[in-house]
């Protein structure tokens, strides 16, 4: 993990956005993961992921799933693309 010291700027994390959306879609494409899933398969920090998770969701290439109370955080799943 990235020490405090270390953390990245949120510009240079938008920057890796597009290239994160695809590592993320592929990891997704397996099975739903949760947040912190995704950063440990990526190797980034849970922060980061967020940011590229919410801004996936916002767009409708993901949703998470319905969790159970026992449950500590939302499964993510990609969405089907729409057809043109």
């Amino acid at each position: 993990m990235m020490e405090k010291s270390e953390m990245r700027n949120l510009q240079e994390v938008l920057r890796d956005e597009m290239v994160m959306h695809e590592r993320i879609c592929d990891l997704l494409k397996k099975n739903p993961m949760t947040i912190p899933e995704l950063a440990k398969a990526l190797n980034k920090p849970s922060w980061e992921t967020t940011v590229w998770i919410m801004s996936m969701r916002r767009y409708g290439m993901v949703a998470e799933l319905p969790k159970s109370r026992g449950d500590d955080y939302f499964k993510y799943t990609i969405l089907p693309e729409e057809s043109e």
